[in-house]
């Protein structure tokens, strides 16, 4: 096997990484119907792809799915702590993909790796969080003419590459993966709402039951997020500017209140909201001694970290995903993940089976921009709802195969009606 270019921690960890991969694909029959599909159609073959994507073990079957039809895919992470370091070694070691990745890694080398995923001179790109993108407009203009299209994973990419567009600044069509139906209804509601979750416990092991968790914005992670909170018996408190998204919140028996009396009761606040500075100085001032922070939207700018900084007197770590700022009247505040995502930074993400619905969108997207993108203007395009639909009837299928047959069947025996139309069960015991 020829050296495949890469940046990886330690290629040794590909068995390990190639064990979890598999696991993650058996919880992904979409995608796998998709890869039998493109193995026989081939129908990306030759076309260059470059992912900014979160390299985790259900990204690494995507980027093998969009190998089998075609395409050489190269990969580099779109958050420096979401990276699963076996999972970027079985990529590179089993599959001759090129990646750009290690967990932790500083911001320059993340730039640095983003700008490797940009020399393979992609027609196609796949963004989450559009940072790729962004780079690409910004340094790398010289590529633009051979970019055909791209795609983007989540809601704050979606809403930067619409400034772009809005600013005329756009200059080849992107599909909003994340528009999707089959994406943002269940990926954003039920994935980010457990898999947050789960980082938030995994970081502190702190008891959910009792406490007061406060969700700042109800979007559908939010949503999914103030659901899950609410399921392990936590008292939750809803923050919301948009005044139709609150009244849903208080309409699904969520308390709402503005963040800043939101924060002096607060024993966990979660930002989920795609914004900038959603925790700042005065909700700081007014936190319960230890209270919690963390962040599930995409960047961790929704909290102000360098307002915190400067508001310490002493800052510590006490557990690996957690550093603790002490403030001079000694209360304390604990920040998880550094403000980055805390469901992939101190968890393993999404659910396979949740992902397995928006990489299948990400998939047939690729197929479908590589056919269509000739024809359409620099702007953001929502996903065919011929692509949505197939993915839901893909899933349906694929659930309905998963069902206890033997056990439906038995049910089916009992319900039975006899030939006069009443049932078995209906029947009066014969006389004796």
């Amino acid at each position: 096997m020829t050296a495949v270019a890469r940046d990886i921690a330690d290629l040794t960890l590909s068995t390990q990484g190639e064990g979890r991969i598999a696991w993650a694909l058996s919880e992904m029959p979409v995608l796998a119907a998709i890869r039998e599909r493109f193995e026989r159609e081939r129908p990306l073959a030759g076309l260059r792809v470059s992912g900014c994507l979160h390299i985790t073990t259900e990204t690494a079957n995507l980027a093998r799915t969009l190998k089998a039809g075609g395409a050489e895919v190269v990969l580099c992470a779109s958050n420096p702590l979401s990276t699963q370091d076996d999972v970027a070694a079985a990529l590179v070691q089993k599959d001759d993909i090129p990646v750009f990745a290690r967990r932790g890694e500083p911001t320059d080398v993340y730039y640095e790796h983003i700008r490797a995923a940009l020399d393979h001179r992609p027609q196609i790109t796949l963004d989450d969080g559009a940072d790729l993108v962004s780079e690409l407009h910004k340094h790398r203009q010289d590529l633009l003419g051979q970019v055909m299209g791209g795609t983007e994973e989540t809601t704050t990419g979606v809403i930067r590459l619409r400034a772009m567009a809005a600013a005329g600044a756009l200059r080849y069509p992107i599909v909003a993966v994340n528009d999707a139906l089959t994406k943002h209804l269940f990926d954003n509601r039920y994935g980010t709402g457990q898999s947050a979750l789960d980082g938030v416990i995994r970081a502190t092991n702190i008891l959910i039951a009792g406490r007061v968790f406060t969700v700042a914005g109800y979007g559908w992670c939010g949503r999914g997020l103030a659901l899950r909170a609410k399921g392990h018996g936590a008292r939750v408190i809803v923050t919301e500017v948009d005044p139709l998204r609150a009244l849903e919140a208080a309409m699904d028996g969520l308390e709402v209140m503005p963040l800043e009396a939101a924060a002096a009761r607060s024993d966990f606040i979660v930002t989920v909201t795609g914004d900038k500075h959603i925790l700042d100085r005065p909700h700081f001032e007014v936190m319960k001694d230890g209270c919690v922070i963390a962040n599930a939207g995409h960047f961790n700018v929704e909290i102000n970290i360098p307002v915190l900084e400067a508001m310490a007197v002493a800052k510590t770590r006490p557990r690996p995903s957690v550093e603790e700022y002490r403030l001079g009247d000694g209360r304390r505040i604990r920040l998880l993940a550094e403000g980055r995502l805390v469901n992939l930074a101190a968890a393993e993400g999404h659910p396979a089976a949740v992902m397995d619905m928006s990489f299948a969108n990400q998939a047939l997207s690729v197929v479908w921009l590589a056919t269509h993108a000739r024809g359409l203007t620099g702007t953001v395009h929502p996903v065919p709802r011929a692509i949505d639909e197939e993915v839901a009837r893909l899933k349906l299928a694929a659930l309905s195969e998963a069902a206890p047959r033997s056990a439906s069947r038995r049910c089916a025996r009992r319900r039975r009606p006899s030939a006069s139309g009443r049932s078995r069960a209906g029947r009066r015991p014969p006389r004796r």
